[in-house]
């Protein structure tokens, strides 16, 4: 009689780790130094673009006027009538230029900071998609300068900037060394601020994403009730993020794919604490199984 029992078995490896290092390989993140390096070049070339923009004094006011009677042309609302119910509260002006002045670039960044660590894919198409529309928008500016409202007589609107405060330009438009107030249109502020919600519509699944929309609506009551902006800026960034959106596709089941992955890991990872949880009575279940051996050998 022969009494055999068999060894057991080597513990594989934990896989916890493993499925942890698959949260980061399933959508690997472009190099950070390098993605740094894309948005300040770009945002340097932007700003020196608009500089070289600047200086269409009189041009700009005589596309502010073209572009005013076209509004009145189409019969869209007059912006005196957004800025009306602004000015019924003091406290509310300076937001709406707090809003303008301070809300526009941290937001997009913190938007693509987020996109950048949870989800690389929509990030990469999300960059693409900003530094298209925001390249779009240079090329309007440098070509057709356009004064805001603001500063447009037949408009007779207040420059809230200047009057309330704060604001980001400089009271002489001419002679304003820190920004161009002649590169009206398209609305960056909105144009971002729209690519903003759509991004993170798309990116989430929450039943509430859609609340996000709130981002441009306000941006777009805010650029117009400070007069800084035209209906128009607006219809026409709107007009450039379809575009670019239509040419830069989302990869077909990346947003799938990054679900599947955290989801895969998370999964993965319940497994094994569980098996490590269990590793204790892995003994005593082989101790079990050779119990029929053993009494099979004594007969």
């Amino acid at each position: 009689m022969d009494s055999r029992t068999e060894p057991a078995e080597a513990e594989p490896e934990p896989v916890a780790a493993t499925r942890r290092s698959s949260r980061q390989s399933t959508a690997p993140r472009p190099p950070l130094v390098r993605e740094l390096l894309l948005v300040v070049g770009l945002f340097v070339v932007y700003k020196v673009g608009r500089q070289l923009a600047d200086g269409h004094t009189a041009e700009a006011f005589r596309n502010a006027n073209r572009v005013w009677d076209w509004e009145r042309t189409l019969h869209l609302p007059g912006e005196g009538s957004v800025q009306g119910a602004l000015l019924h509260s003091d406290t509310l002006v300076h937001l709406a230029n707090t809003y303008y002045a301070t809300v526009h670039f941290p937001a997009t960044v913190a938007f693509l900071v987020w996109m950048y660590l949870r989800r690389p894919v929509h990030y990469v198409w999300a960059r693409r998609v900003l530094a298209a529309v925001t390249a779009a928008a240079l090329a309007l500016h440098l070509t057709f300068p356009l004064a805001p409202p603001r500063l447009l007589a037949a408009a007779g609107l207040v420059d809230t900037g200047q009057v309330y405060g704060p604001t980001v330009y400089g009271a002489h438009p001419a002679t304003d060394e820190m920004a161009n107030q002649f590169a009206a249109m398209p609305s960056l502020h909105f144009g971002w601020a729209l690519m903003v919600a759509i991004g993170l519509i798309v990116a989430t699944r929450s039943r509430l994403r859609w609340l996000w929309l709130l981002h441009p609506l306000l941006t777009l009551l805010v650029i117009v009730g400070t007069a800084n902006h035209y209906w128009l800026d607006a219809i026409v960034a709107t007009a450039l993020l379809g575009i670019a959106l239509a040419v830069i596709r989302l990869p077909r089941g990346a947003g799938a794919a990054e679900a599947r992955g955290l989801v895969a890991a998370d999964e993965t990872y319940d497994e094994a604490d569980g098996a490590a949880g269990n590793s204790g009575g892995a003994g005593g279940a082989g101790e079990k199984e050779s119990v029929p051996e053993l009494v099979g050998a004594r007969r």
